[in-house]
């Protein structure tokens, strides 16, 4: 029997984790596609939790807790609820919706977060985020990681400590069954939701996978995105909306008949 629907036919690589990859590749199968999980990125838990859990026993000292992505929201709150409650008085800002979906998962429902674009550079627009001299900040992350926006909470006032709760690599990958997939003419477009697993995936499918990569529709959800893919060479990047909702809308564009 023939799949029916706007994705009838089609194969989309799904590049994010393997635990986060689950709801986008239903709602493409949903669509009458097939989703192709390639995941280009693999989540571990840091070499040291002390950090973390130092974080945790003073998390009453701080006045916002901002959690860069759903992996620190995992990662974080399963350790803040093993060990104390949420501070009453602790507020807490997200970056994305997945990040505050998670949150309101852990009882945690008001959330400050960007209502557009998701990145730090719309949290730091926030009104709420603008006169913060004199507030103790925690920021929740993996290793690594951009630095604007402790930068800009520092250079605003306010006392700004990192804390690391996670750590991401490579996953080793045989990346033969993808290739095989994209020599069949099976693989249509191709999802990358990090510039990091951009990279990864690159090194990961070798030069023959880099030559059809640089040619297949490749959907992004933000520009930095889309212009580290440009210099990789692809010719055929989408920039989406954000969210799983995002992705799919720009997919059913993709393949819609003009």
């Amino acid at each position: 029997m023939t799949a029916a629907g706007p994705l009838a036919g089609r194969g989309i690589v799904v590049t994010r984790p393997a635990h986060q990859s689950g709801a986008l590749a239903e709602m493409i199968r949903s669509a009458g596609g097939n989703p192709i999980m390639f995941p280009v990125l693999e989540i571990l838990d840091t070499a040291d939790i002390r950090p973390l859990v130092d974080a945790i026993d003073r998390l009453d000292r701080f006045d916002l807790a901002i959690f860069i992505s759903p992996n620190a929201v995992l990662r974080a709150m399963n350790q803040i609820v093993a060990r104390r409650d949420w501070p009453a008085g602790l507020r807490a800002a997200a970056i994305g919706k997945g990040s505050v979906k998670e949150l309101k998962r852990f009882g945690i429902i008001d959330v400050l977060a960007p209502t557009r674009a998701f990145d730090s550079e719309r949290l730091l627009e926030l009104p709420q985020l603008q006169a913060v001299a004199g507030q103790r900040v925690v920021i929740f992350r993996g290793e690594g990681g951009r630095e604007l926006l402790g930068d800009t909470l520092a250079a605003r006032g306010a006392s700004v400590e990192y804390v690391e709760c996670y750590r991401r690599a490579r996953p080793r990958a045989d990346a033969a069954p993808l290739l095989r997939a994209w020599a069949r003419n099976e693989v249509h477009a191709v999802i990358v939701t990090s510039s990091e697993g951009l990279r990864n995936l690159f090194e990961m499918i070798g030069k023959l996978g880099q030559s059809w990569l640089r040619r297949t529709p490749l959907l992004v959800p933000h520009p930095r995105i889309a212009a580290a893919a440009r210099e990789l060479g692809c010719t055929n990047v989408v920039e989406t909306g954000p969210g799983d909702d995002g992705l799919l809308e720009a997919l059913q564009q993709l393949f819609s008949p003009a």
